[in-house]
């Protein structure tokens, strides 16, 4: 049997040179979670850049009562959830969470029933990537994404102070009194003396009693 006949590097079968095929550029996210208390008020806060190094998104949101440790894992799941509607093939994560980076890569067990699905869900969506790559940095590398947290935050805690203020200044509710009457010869005749003001609109609302 003969030997199949050697290529050159970059040859095709028929000896034409193949076209190397080159890295897909890789979109960098930033991406950082925060709660106020732990648990307490939660956000995430997500900053996109392209293959230029251009910001192309910021997101931000408040989740509610959550974690530090679920709020960053809801930033890593926004992030891939825009590579993925955005037909991005590539993407490397820089985050100040050593817990998140070193679950994703392997090196520590997850533990928490809370982050177990949200682990499960973030390593499926950057397995469908040609390339994905998660790296720790320091908090001050990290301050874009941060500053959305807090935007996030105080948005929330505005609109919250706001609501309570709207009720402080709503005008009273009508007061319910409840009492018993008895119906005889068409009038209705309440048991109890009512502590009512002349001319006093009210509305009834009746139940038989046995």
């Amino acid at each position: 049997m003969s030997k199949r006949p050697t290529l050159p590097k970059g040859a095709g079968l028929f000896g034409d040179h193949e076209p190397e095929r080159k890295p897909t550029p890789a979109y960098q996210a930033n991406i950082d979670g925060g709660s106020r208390g732990n648990p307490g008020p939660a956000a995430y806060g997500v900053v996109v850049r392209d293959a230029r190094g251009e910001v192309v998104a910021r997101l931000k949101k408040y989740i509610g009562q959550n974690t530090n440790n679920v709020a960053e894992y809801y930033g890593l799941i926004a992030a891939l959830d825009y590579a993925e509607t955005h037909g991005i093939r590539a993407l490397r994560i820089e985050s100040d969470s050593e817990l998140l980076v070193k679950q994703m890569r392997g090196q520590y067990k997850v533990k928490s029933g809370d982050l177990r699905p949200l682990f499960d869900r973030a390593r499926k969506m950057a397995q469908s990537l040609e390339s994905f790559r998660i790296d720790h940095v320091y908090r001050e590398q990290n301050r874009e994404a941060d500053a959305l947290v807090n935007q996030a935050l105080d948005e929330t805690s505005k609109s919250a102070g706001s609501a309570t203020n709207n009720a402080e200044n709503a005008p009273p509710k009508p007061a319910t009194i409840r009492c018993f009457a008895r119906y005889k010869d068409g009038v209705l005749q309440p048991q109890e003396p009512l502590d009512l003001p002349d001319g006093a609109h009210v509305e009834i609302m009746l139940r038989l009693r046995k």
